[in-house]
């Protein structure tokens, strides 16, 4: 990125202009689960749909039941001996000082310390409570200024929502609300009474399977559970007893997973002493029962009515929503998605924001609010050309009213908006980056992480906001840009999708790529973890012997390498929309594309998208008008047209093996994925009745054995998915002709990677590591090491008997087997 608008003219260029440009371009409908489109071909819905689809295959949704039975057989399991570390323990500095480049820099943008994607906010006096979309739950007695984690040893760390009730207890939705997928469904509410060292799981089952978007306190003995699966209630002042479902409209006859009755939020209007209660059934493409569903008799099963809120209101037009009334009950907020913008995938979905001056949830409502209104009010997307404001407003949005004042409310999208005369003005309060300010570096006031999920207020005047950077805040008497204090020096829930060490010095340094978060380096001696490169991050390729030389991507096979530890990159990207022989380039890769160098040859690298790739030029590779990249293999098409692409690799000399998966999404008939290689000397697909028809999300060669190899499976099996087969490990000894499950007693788990290290395998899965003897590979024990997070990556630590391991929400890890 530029260094800023004063030095550059452009203020688009570099990845803010990548990112643009590729939003501008993802306009093609796909087709989801049972036959539906999707219309918001956004990163993050990519993203989120891949990350999700990987351990549903070849069904559409997994039970969170799966999850908990998956943990129960983990804990049976003997436990063996290893030290883990946590290398992400300092701030992550997302602009660091000296890191220039001008296309993959943040530089200029304004961003500072950040953190992983902050979900939900809670405030009990001085005592600040935040949740992570897979970090767990996380609590601060000094404003912000430190954290320590509360939640590490439940069974998910998805949070969706946090409520502190009157009684001071603090309740835990869990399942992240974002309907982006990325994390898992929960496993249900659980309440602490003794600030967060200990909960209770609340009710039973019933909330079993959910995301929770909203948990609400009705003040007369209520609370609320705005869940994607209906609205519940259960008592306010205990965990035992069962959850009441009070709203679900929608029959749902042909279980599809859109229809299920998404509650996107739910508020009581105060001074009705809990009898008006008002929920949006809100899934953001639409159904026929999406809208306003109201209840004017305390909220019990069989009160509420789909009412028609009168006034500027498009009915027919209601995705999720947010909704807050101010404290007297005077004024009640709204934000309201288009399911007809999104399905058209323009510049924005953003239906508008909207008051009800006299608090009636019926209306008459006033738009307050529009994309261009919002835009004209200071934010950097006004003249993003085909990325405006509430083009992710399916998946940003957060309300808040200041409990002093009715009229001064805060609207949160990708950016934070702010209003003191109740939405008949409005200026941006926190904007999506620097780069449309003409300014010095000394006068840019600093930007906060854009994406925003999350908003609280506190009793002593302060605005929180949490994002896909973390947390932040700022008096509330501010206007205007600036004076945001980010607060998440110590907090950890860096999103990894994968992590490598390289020796640098006397020690190591650690390259990693994350959600949103771009690619992190960590060197040693180094105070902080650096972002030399923006955007969205992936995987990481990194040189053992020099660890200044790293390979990172944005998305879709768009990589990039450095020689100098970061501050300079270079494009090598074969995609089409890098390489510019349009006749040769790789026409679809998956959002996290794999690419993988050799693991006895530094410069030997291979890469897939649609097609296999190979470079032998290293640290040398180039491709724009010309490219070292080598088409050595084509997936080819799937049985509806669509392109097979990449899943993982896994390079032995001159033998690779490449995993692949359909372009369809699922659930579908025809799903299909596969393993293809050139051991022998020529390009074939194998064939096996033992392999089941799941994710490859690894492959791992002998160094000894390049016909020595194991495959790593996601998912569940057949118990809980449908044509999910069997098995998580399997292992070939003759390149790839037959294989043996070396699952053995492994929990029922997704795999997601796998190291061989001194004769051990490592292995890393949604609940977290496992080890056996390479003799005896059945037989696993649990690396009981790590909080209960995901791990998405496991790598081997050259020289050492230890493994790297990236998390996706608790940062990287090295742990040292015993």
């Amino acid at each position: 990125m530029p260094a800023n608008a004063a030095r550059n003219p452009d203020p688009l260029r570099g990845v803010a202009k990548i990112q643009a440009a590729q939003h501008a371009r993802a306009t093609g409908i796909h087709p989801l689960q049972r036959g539906e489109g999707e219309g918001d071909a956004l990163e993050v819905a990519d993203q989120a749909e891949q990350f999700a689809g990987e351990r549903s295959a070849p069904a559409d949704s997994v039970p969170a039941a799966a999850l908990v039975a998956a943990r129960a057989q983990a804990a049976g399991l003997p436990r063996a001996q290893g030290r883990a570390t946590e290398l992400t323990g300092q701030p992550l500095d997302a602009e660091p000082a000296g890191y220039t480049d001008p296309t993959w820099s943040n530089d200029g943008a304004g961003f500072r310390d950040v953190a992983g994607r902050t979900t939900a906010l809670a405030v009990d006096g001085n005592t600040y409570y935040q949740g992570a979309a897979d970090g767990g739950v996380w609590k601060s007695t000094d404003r912000g200024r430190t954290w320590r984690s509360i939640w590490d040893g439940q069974s998910t760390l998805s949070i969706g929502a946090l409520l502190v009730a009157p009684d001071h207890s603090l309740w835990v939705g869990t399942g992240e609300a974002n309907t982006n997928s990325d994390s898992y469904l929960g496993t249900g509410v659980y309440r602490s009474t003794d600030g967060g060292r200990s909960f209770r799981r609340v009710g039973g089952d019933e909330l079993l399977d959910r995301q929770t978007f909203r948990l609400v306190a009705d003040g007369q003995g209520n609370v609320y559970a705005a869940t994607n699966q209906g609205l519940y209630r259960h008592s306010a002042t205990t965990s035992a007893g069962a959850w009441t479902l009070v709203l679900k409209p929608d029959p749902n006859p042909t279980g599809s997973p859109y229809h299920t009755s998404i509650i996107t939020d739910v508020v009581v209007r105060p001074g009705t002493h809990g009898q008006t209660v008002l929920a949006v059934l809100g899934w953001r493409l639409g159904t026929a029962y999406n809208g306003f569903y109201l209840s004017t008799t305390g909220g019990g099963a069989g009160s509420y009515r789909l009412i028609n809120p009168s006034g500027a209101i498009d009915t027919t037009d209601i995705g999720r929503t947010t909704l807050a009334y101010a404290a007297d009950g005077s004024r009640l907020y709204a934000i309201i998605q288009s399911p007809k913008r999104l399905a058209a995938n323009g510049a924005t979905n953003l239906q508008g924001v909207f008051v009800s001056t006299t608090g009636d949830p019926t209306g008459p409502y006033q738009k307050i609010a529009d994309s261009d209104s919002l835009g004209a009010s200071g934010s950097a997307l006004q003249n993003l050309d085909g990325y405006h404001v509430g083009i992710q407003s399916w998946y940003n949005e957060a309300l808040a009213v200041d409990p002093t004042n009715p009229l001064h409310v805060y609207v949160s999208l990708e950016e934070v908006f702010q209003s003191n005369d109740g939405g008949a003005t409005f200026q941006t309060a926190s904007q999506y980056w620097n780069y449309n300010l003409k300014c010095g570096d000394a006068a840019c006031p600093p930007a906060t992480h854009p994406d925003q999920h999350a908003l609280a207020l506190t009793n002593d005047g302060q605005v929180l906001i949490g994002n896909d950077g973390g947390v932040y805040r700022r008096p509330m008497t501010d206007t205007g840009y600036g004076d945001w204090t980010d607060l998440n020096d110590t907090v950890r829930t860096l999103q990894y999708y994968d992590a490598a060490a390289g020796q640098s010095g006397r020690g190591f340094a650690y390259w990693g790529g994350l959600q949103d978060n771009g690619t992190s380096a960590l060197f040693p001696g180094q105070r902080k973890n650096i972002e030399p490169a923006g955007g969205d991050g992936g995987m990481v390729l990194v040189n053992p012997r020099d660890g200044q030389q790293a390979v990172g991507e944005y998305t879709n096979l768009a990589m990039y390498r450095t020689s100098d530890g970061g501050h300079t990159f270079t494009t090598i990207s074969p995609e089409c929309g890098y390489y510019a022989d349009k006749t040769a380039c790789d026409p679809s890769a998956r959002f996290i594309a794999p690419f993988q160098a050799d693991i006895h040859d530094a410069n030997h690298w291979v890469a897939a998208g649609n097609k296999v790739w190979d470079s032998t030029r290293g640290w040398d590779t180039t491709c724009a008008t010309t490219c070292d990249w080598t088409p050595v293999h084509g997936f080819g098409l799937d049985a509806a047209g669509g392109y097979n692409v990449g899943t993982a690799l896994a390079v032995s000399g001159v033998v690779t093996y490449a995993a692949w998966v359909d372009s369809g999404a699922n659930p579908s008939p025809s799903f299909a994925s596969g393993i293809d290689t050139n051991y022998g000397g020529s390009w074939h697909r194998i064939a096996s009745p033992v392999l089941p028809n799941r994710f490859v999300a690894g492959l791992t060669v002998d160094p000894a054995n390049p016909a020595h190899v194991y495959a790593v499976y996601n998912g569940y099996s057949r118990r809980w998915i449908p044509g999910g087969g069997l098995g998580t490990v399997f292992e070939s000894t003759d390149g790839g002709s037959s294989w043996r499950n070396v699952s053995g007693n492994l929990p029922d788990a997704p795999g997601d990677g796998l190291a061989v290290i001194g004769g051990k395998l490592v292995l890393g899965t949604d609940i977290g590591l496992f080890v056996a003897d390479q003799r005896h590979p059945a037989a696993w024990s649990r690396l009981g090491a790590l909080p209960n997070v995901v791990v998405t990556n496991v790598r081997t630590v050259p020289g050492r008997a230890a493994v790297v391991v990236a998390t996706h929400g608790r940062g990287i890890w090295q742990v040292t087997l015993s």
